[in-house]
């Protein structure tokens, strides 16, 4: 007898041997069990997640000669005919392979025919979403209407790709993806019974690496194997599926959140002489990264050692999650970058030096926020934006300078208290409590909108609307900063508050300028808001 796959030859042959699809095998049981199986069924799921595997289950029980609680005896004379392929009563047919109308017309023509031996001719369509749309125009009619002794079970990957009439006419069950302890489980099953030596951890490896498809794990399980070797180790399967060792994958996420370009590339340079992918490499990167942010959220992690766990936890400590995230989204844009060019190593090497150095990253995240308007990521550009040109520009000023901006960055933090106004008479005029709100901007630790107010009044537009008058004029960028929603909303509430009533507020520029201020201009005034001493040196 020839070689048989694991895969095939592990195959459940009841419903009680697969695993992580009792919702959908406990159905199908009690259906049988009380005599009402449907005519036509769609079984939809994820590769290797047992579609084809319920529909040949389904197909023996329900033509059993002595069932058992929904089961399939596989002693029985149908049973065992079913099992060998020889029974010609349930028809399997490749959708992918068999898709035009005339295909379809040959079934169309048999199911008018009894069964030979069984008691129903049962139909298993895989990949059913292949079929040309004229294949499907030619089953409708048949599954709208089929008779009595004909059955169908469609199973396909994509339900979206097939027409809602098909849909409409089927009893559909979603397989769902097994979980890696279920994995873990039957694969502990199958290597006892295959006399195969295995850890746990390379168990663990496995499941993660099939991605819920048991089918792909018993496959990754038979190619540790073909060597005679039944020693299996996580080393050997990673060394057999391409995946760069767990020191190498650290040391490049360690080198990207520590900013150290040098250590990344040499990872790298070793990584490639040992012939590992690059695609497979920047996929590691990720999924380790994704298991740091794991890890900062408290989910449990089964791949990896005690040693590899405590290597983990300790980037984990150095990191944010924001940050972690933000990583993910980048590392996954480079591989679409290197999909779509002919120099991938230049590509990839270029996209890690990127976020190993801290001086691209925050200049990236500087025009990324001015893009997206986010209010406190905005702050903080500006405030960038004025310290770089504090550093390149010949100003003459004191030490302060430098110490004042990080206090003001540290200020956007603190929370202001919308009930901080005091001494202020309700129905008081505009122009007797805008100072004392300005004020208090500053006491609560809000400069910036401190500074963009200090040189303004307040006026009554009408009894809803208070207008705030700019005399030297607003530039574009202090405009958008105030019109910014959680800006105008705090003006507002602290307006309302004074009034002792639901007021608005609308800003004014009293001086319009015919063009932007310089940034000598605007420096100028964001450092007198903060009241310091400033000098341009010609």
């Amino acid at each position: 007898m020839g070689y048989t796959a694991l895969y095939r030859k592990f195959r459940p042959q009841t419903f009680s041997e697969m695993v992580g699809q009792e919702h959908i095998t406990k159905t199908l049981k009690n259906q049988i069990m009380s005599n009402r199986v449907g005519h036509a069924y769609l079984f939809n799921g994820g590769r290797g997640t047992g579609k084809t595997t319920s529909a040949k289950v389904l197909a023996r029980a329900i033509n059993c000669l002595n069932p058992k609680d929904g089961e399939p005896c596989n002693e029985c004379e149908i049973c065992k005919s079913a099992l060998s392929g020889s029974l010609t009563d349930i028809v399997e047919m490749d959708a992918a392979s068999n898709n035009s109308v005339e295909d379809i017309r040959s079934i169309r023509e048999e199911v008018n025919f009894l069964p030979t031996k069984a008691k129903y001719r049962v139909y298993i369509i895989d990949e059913v979403h292949m079929l040309s749309q004229g294949a499907f125009n030619a089953l409708l009619k048949t599954l709208e209407e089929p008779p009595e002794h004909v059955k169908f079970i469609l199973a396909t990957t994509e339900p979206q790709k097939l027409p809602a009439t098909i849909l409409s006419r089927c009893q559909r069950f979603d397989f769902k993806r097994i979980s890696d302890e279920d994995i873990v489980k039957r694969l502990e099953i199958v290597s006892k019974e295959s006399n195969i030596q295995i850890t746990k951890q390379a168990l663990n490896i496995i499941a993660s690496l099939s991605e819920g498809a048991m089918r792909d794990a018993l496959s990754i399980l038979e190619r540790c194997i073909q060597d005679g070797e039944n020693n299996i180790d996580e080393d050997k399967i990673k060394e057999l599926v391409g995946i760069p060792k767990i020191t190498y994958i650290h040391s490049i996420a360690q080198a990207i959140i520590e900013y150290d370009i040098d250590k990344a590339m040499d990872a790298i340079t070793k990584v490639l002489e040992e012939g590992k992918d690059l695609n497979n490499l920047l996929w590691e990167i990720i999924k380790y990264i994704k298991d740091i942010l794991m890890l900062k959220t408290n989910q449990k992690l089964t791949i990896y050692n005690e040693k590899d766990l405590a290597n983990l936890k300790e980037l984990a400590d150095q990191i944010e999650k924001e940050k972690a995230i933000k990583l993910i989204y980048e590392l996954s844009e480079l591989e679409n970058d290197m999909k779509t060019s002919t120099q991938r190593l230049i590509v990839f090497q270029a996209g890690i030096i990127k976020l190993c150095d801290k001086y691209i990253e925050n200049t990236t995240k500087s025009t990324s926020d001015s893009n997206n308007g986010n209010n406190n990521d905005d702050i903080y550009r500006r405030l960038d934006k004025i310290e770089q040109y504090l550093r390149t520009a010949n100003i003459n000023t004191k030490q302060q300078i430098p110490r004042k901006i990080a206090e003001a960055k540290e200020n956007q933090k603190i929370e202001m208290n919308v009930n901080s106004i005091t001494g202020i008479g309700k129905n008081a005029k505009p122009a007797e409590y805008w100072k004392k709100i300005v004020n208090n901007f500053r006491e609560n630790g809000k400069m910036i909108l401190y500074s963009n107010l200090l040189q303004t009044n307040a006026v009554e537009i009408n009894d809803m609307t208070v207008g705030i008058e700019f005399p030297q004029g607003i530039t574009a960028f202090d405009k958008d900063y105030l019109q910014n929603p959680e800006n105008m909303k705090q003006i507002s509430e602290q307006v309302s508050i004074a009034c002792g009533k639901p007021m608005s507020v609308k800003l004014i520029d009293t001086k319009p300028q015919e063009g932007e201020m310089t940034e000598e201009q605007e420096l100028s005034n964001f450092a007198s808001g903060f009241d310091i001493p400033f000098d341009i040196i010609e």
